[in-house]
Formats: C-alpha cells, structure tokens, sequence
C-alpha cells in the first residue's frame, strides 16, 4: 500500500476536521459557554496535526483499490477519534469510550447517544455533536475528495466509500468525482438551508433549527433536547422534519435531475416508486392501528405520529414525537419490519435499502415463473427499465442475507458481554448496523445506550462503521489476502 499517500490524506482529513470546529466555536461565543477554550484547544492540535502529517508527506500517489479501502474504514475511525477531544477536555464525556461511542454515531449518522442528559451539555458541544452529522451525512470522505488532486486516487476512495446500492444503480451524473461531489454537497446544503428555515417559522431558534435540520437531512437523529422533536410538541414541525426525513431518503441524482427539468427520469425510476409505495404503505397500516384503538384523539393525530415513526425509522433517522413502545402490539410490529428496509440507494440514509429489495423481489419472481410455468424462458430482471447483470443480483441476494447473518451472530455477541433480554440485544445491532439509533427494549426511544459495559459500546461502534459503510469496505480488512502484496 502507498502509505505516504494514505499519511497525506489523513492530514487532509484532519485539517478539515479540526476547521469545521470554527462553527461551534463561534456558537460558544455566542452563548458564553465554558466549552470555548475546550473547543479552541481541540481545534488547534487536530489542525496543527493535520497540517504536520500534509507537509511531512507532501506528494500523492495514485490509490489502489486497496489504499482506497484502508482509507475507507480507518479514516472514520480516526476522524471520530479526534473528534472526541472537546467533550474529554471539558468533561460532559469524560470516558474516551464514551466519547468514541457518541463521535462515531455522530458521523455514521446513527444518532444512537450515551448521553442521560442532553440538555445539559453547553451550547458549542451540543452543536459540534449534531456538525458530525452534517458532516457524516454525505459520507466524509467525499468531503475530503472536493480537497484532494483530481485523479485516480479520488476514484478509489469514492468506490470504497459507495454502498453496495450504489454500484447497482450507477449513479454518476459528472465525468469528475470531484464535479460530482461538489453537486452532491450543494444540493445537500442547500436542503439543510431550507428546513433551517421553516423550522425557525414554526418557532425555533436559529440554534435549535439547525441542529435538528443536521440531523434531518442527513437522516442521523441528534437532537438538542432530552425528549427529541417531540419536546416542541408543534404539528407544523413533525411535519416539515417528515418531509425532510423523507427527501433525505431520497436518491440525491433525482435532485439534479429535477433540477435539469428531467422529471421523466424521476418518475421512471424503479427505487423512487417503491419508496413511495413502502412509505405510504406502512404509514397508513401503522396510523390506522393507532386509530383504531384510540391511541391518540382523532385521525389526524394518529397520522402525524404513525407517520413521524415510520418515516424516521424507514430513513434510519431516529427522531421520536413518541413513546411508541407505549403503542399497541401491532403497530409495534409494523415498526420493527420498517427497520430492515431503510431507502434509496445513494441518499444520505443506511440499511438494507430499497434497491436490494427490488431486486431480490423480481429475482424470486422470475425464478418461480421459470420453475413452475414457463421453464424454457430466458428472463432478465430489469432496473429503471433495464437489465441488470446478474452478477449485480447476486451482489444484491448476498448483501441482505450477510445482514441477516450479523444481526443474528451480534445479538449473541451482545449477551454474552452484557445480561440483557434478547429483545435489547437483537434491537441493539439492528439499531447500530442499519445506522437507525432507537430501537426497541432497553434502547427504546426514551431510554439510552449508557448502561452498555465498554466492551458491548466499542462492538457497536464497530456495527455503526460497517453499516455506514455498507459492509463491504468495512469487512474485507479482516481477510488476510487483504494485506497480503
């Protein structure tokens, strides 16, 4: 491997994060805090750091696959790392294995937190918290991308960091990564801008607004009070977050086709539909089972909050109005199977995704078709009207079944460190992996993962990295061949 290109790009990642330490500082200014010097001094060793491993190893190389794949997953570990300095320096989170826990959930959008509470913590570590989701949301390494040289290198950390959903689907939509990733962000940005906005009409701070949009639009989770959205109690923002929660599922190459005018393309696609239809789907079962047994007074109420939960939990956001493990059995049910779908493939969302699903649904179909009525067809699974090798399908059958696989051998991994029911367990990899944060037992929506021994805490930290990564780039490190020349 070019270890002195992989030295210059971490230098590169830590500059950058240690600069976008400036907007919580000026946030701690602002309010006064007692995170100010914790937040300076954090700042200035990352960058400082950063800047000694650029110049140490001024020239680039170009990556192999292998570089790219190192980058991958060792670059979130050590971005998440540094990150957890201002919290120990001031001392809201004084274990580093705490602070480890709630960076990388930050930045693997997950929003799983170890924080009792929330409210507490000042103003500038509140918002640095929720940055790493804003940060996270488009994956950081293709924010360090639009930094970096133009060349190959760039491919092989782009190909890397790209699920498993998005080779599939191949969507590029610039000849450059770099024009790619700049379009990707701008839209991105532009997303957060908008409902910061809107949620400051329905009565927010600027700080709040913020904060909550991070975790939206990334679909991450992070908020700034103890009982989440639901703390503002305001229709008008359940619904604005739904929305957001929704777009932020949404394949960001639908974005630039809107904005090209190219609404045939948007309606064409295969994922978007499906989307739709499991959005829609789940939201009326769900709010009609909260109806009908007057959980909640009227309808419309039940469609708020049935349609708040699954939307969340369907983007792997995590935000709750809710108790819902108050709610009837049923629409308990209804939200569990929303945990394994997650949405579109190249959103800023984690989980299964939608396109695998598609895929494997039509895979099954044609085989029955084959087997049983027309055995001497030739079928040919299609996407977005056209075929799809079948290499791609088989990619698509391993990547759910290899999911199913962690969650089952995780959930025995967590019992054996810690003595928790088996409902805590098995909810705490499928939080974990699928990026989601809450789930169900002990880690419902109004409880936390504080309780975890560290050992329990650094094998879900691992969970959160392998599924923002999609597993594949986050598993291959541990087969020898891997570092084998």
């Amino acid at each position: 491997m070019n270890y002195r290109s992989i030295a210059n790009v971490f230098g590169v990642l830590l500059i950058v994060t240690g600069s976008s330490m400036v907007l919580p500082i000026l946030c701690s200014l602002y309010y006064g805090g007692d995170d100010l010097v914790d937040l300076l001094v954090s700042a200035l060793v990352v960058v400082l750091v950063g800047v000694v491993f650029k110049r140490i190893y001024r020239k680039n190389y170009d990556f192999s696959m292998k570089d790219g794949l190192f980058l991958a997953f060792f670059g979130w570990v050590v971005i998440s790392a540094v990150s957890t300095l201002p919290f120990i320096l001031h001392g809201s989170i004084p274990s580093f294995t705490d602070a480890f826990f709630e960076m990388m959930s930050g930045y693997t959008t997950t929003g799983a937190t170890i924080l009792t509470d929330i409210e507490s913590v000042p103003h500038g570590l509140l918002f640095w918290r929720s940055q790493t989701h804003l940060l996270g949301g488009m994956g950081f390494l293709t924010l360090t991308l639009i930094f970096l040289p133009h060349g190959m290198g760039g491919v092989r950390i782009f190909r890397a960091e790209s699920s498993p959903g998005q080779v599939i689907t191949r969507e590029k939509f610039k000849a450059r990564n770099k024009d790619t990733m700049l379009w990707l962000w701008s839209i991105y940005i532009v997303l957060n801008l908008l409902q910061t906005v809107l949620l400051m009409t329905g009565g927010m701070t600027l700080f709040d607004a913020l904060c909550h949009a991070f975790g939206t639009v990334s679909t991450s989770g992070y908020s700034t009070m103890n009982a989440s959205v639901g703390a503002f109690d305001s229709a008008f923002i359940d619904w604005v977050t739904i929305v957001f929660m929704f777009l932020g599922g949404v394949t960001f190459v639908l974005f630039y086709q809107l904005a090209m005018l190219d609404v045939k393309s948007v309606l064409q696609n295969t994922e978007f539909r499906w989307y739709v239809s499991f959005t829609l789907v789940f939201t009326l079962s769900v709010s009609l089972v909260l109806y009908t047994n007057r959980t909640y007074d009227g309808f419309w109420d039940s469609l708020r909050y049935g349609t708040f939960q699954v939307v969340s939990l369907l983007t792997t956001t995590g935000f709750t109005t809710a108790d819902y493990e108050l709610w009837p059995q049923a629409a308990l049910m209804f939200l569990f199977a929303v945990c394994f779908i997650g949405a579109c493939a190249g959103s800023t969302t984690s989980g299964i995704k939608v396109v695998h699903y598609v895929l494997i649904c039509k895979y099954m179909y044609e085989s029955i078709r084959k087997i049983f009525i027309q055995p001497m067809t030739v079928y040919t699974v299609r996407l977005n009207g056209k075929p799809v090798e079948a290499g791609v399908v088989d990619l698509a059958v391993c990547y759910f079944i290899v999911n199913i696989f962690l969650i089952l051998v995780g959930g025995c991994v967590v019992v054996l460190f810690d003595p928790v029911d088996y409902v805590t367990a098995i909810s705490s990899i499928i939080a974990t992996l699928m990026n989601i944060g809450p789930g169900f037992g002990a880690i419902g929506p109004s409880e936390n993962y504080a309780f975890f021994s560290d050992t329990t805490k650094w094998f879900l930290s691992w969970n959160m990295l392998v599924g923002r990564l999609e597993m594949f780039s986050a598993l291959v490190i541990f087969f020898p061949v891997f570092w084998k020349r």
